[in-house]
């Protein structure tokens, strides 16, 4: 497997970062959620976990802006965390038209809702933002295509656990990828809720 698959734009990112060819876990994860499935996606620190989600998410929208509300949702821990995931975004988006918006707790949740209202694709956010957002209807989950978890370890939180399995509950059809060093019991429990005959993709360190 190579990168040579990918959307153009997601090459020029690639090139731009440096990055020639995919490591043992991106020939492993990628061409799997490329095909759609649901998938559990375990690693070490340091080995392409978010260069991953950030090139097959990009892929599934194909790069490019449609319509109004958000066609992916990445789930981070948070607000450090969800600047630090825009600003890699950032690094492959560029010369296209997809819209990133990285949402938290401390942004006050209206001018979330009008910033988000006029037109994203990629919503970076915490499960406690996106659960406010959802029940004010400031956020659409009609048009989700991707939903991913990075460094899902934090949900082994129950509130954040269980805020998860509902905003789940209000998606009707989505792809879910769950990135994470270990993975916990209590993560795995995700399969009998949302993560349906998800694949379990593990590298070890290289």
């Amino acid at each position: 497997m190579s990168f040579k698959k990918l959307h153009p734009h997601l090459l020029e990112g690639l090139e731009r970062c440096s990055i020639e060819s995919p490591n043992t876990f991106q020939k492993s994860t990628i061409p799997i959620i490329k095909s759609g499935a649901n998938a559990f996606c375990i690693a070490p620190k340091d080995s392409g976990k978010t260069t991953t989600l950030i090139l097959t998410t990009l892929h599934k929208l194909k790069c490019e802006a449609v319509d109004d509300a958000p066609r992916a949702v990445v789930i981070v821990e948070n607000k450090a965390k969800a600047l630090a995931l825009y600003d890699e975004f950032l690094k492959y988006t560029k010369h296209s038209s997809t819209r990133v918006y990285a949402s938290y707790e401390q942004l006050h949740i209206d001018v979330q809702k009008s910033e988000i209202y006029m037109g994203i694709d990629v919503l970076i956010t915490t499960p406690k933002t996106l659960r406010k957002l959802f029940l004010t209807n400031g956020v659409s989950v009609s048009a989700l295509k991707i939903f991913s978890i990075e460094d899902a370890e934090f949900l082994i939180q129950k509130s954040e656990f269980t805020t998860l399995i509902m905003l789940a509950q209000s998606i009707i059809r989505c792809q879910y990828v769950l990135y994470a060093e270990k993975l916990d019991p209590r993560l795995k429990r995700f399969e009998d809720h949302f993560m349906e005959r998800a694949k379990h993709i593990e590298i070890g360190k290289e």
